[in-house]
């Protein structure tokens, strides 16, 4: 099986930091060991800095640390012109720039917990062109791809 690509938005990442089980934690893990390869945008790390300083301040530490164990690649935002010309692509804004460096950066799925905008529109998932789940979901994606 080829290396799979997998897009973390905030959520799945503070996630995977905060919490030492579960899913998205298992993610970082394998980033971690090089299984798969974990991107996510510049936005997506200013979302996270700026959640966990409000939320989890005691692992704020923890955001660069676990950037850099899981060997997350690191992609640039999409310009304001591409954000206006794919607002169609889900209902809230604010993530319109996280799908679109997710498109950009052609990743077989989304991993997020954002079940408003992301996980309960599965139109999204059909207009980027990319699977959208929980991390969960990836990873039975990951055993059943492995396995063919």
């Amino acid at each position: 099986m080829k290396k799979v690509n997998i897009f973390l938005d905030s959520s799945a990442l503070i996630a995977g930091i905060i919490s030492e089980i579960g899913a998205a934690h298992v993610l970082l893990q394998l980033g971690e060991t090089q299984d798969i390869v974990l991107m996510v945008s510049e936005l997506v790390i200013e979302e996270t800095i700026r959640s966990v300083a409000r939320k989890s301040p005691e692992n704020l530490e923890d955001v660069q640390t676990e950037i850099k164990k899981a060997r997350i690649n690191i992609h640039p935002d999409p310009s304001d012109e591409e954000i206006q010309a794919n607002l169609y692509l889900i209902d809230d804004r604010d993530d319109v720039p996280v799908l679109l460096a997710a498109m950009k950066a052609k990743v077989d799925y989304l991993a997020t917990h954002d079940r408003k905008h992301f996980l309960d529109n599965p139109k999204a998932a059909e207009k980027a062109g990319i699977k959208i789940g929980t991390p969960s979901d990836v990873l039975a994606w990951i055993r059943e791809n492995l396995n063919s």
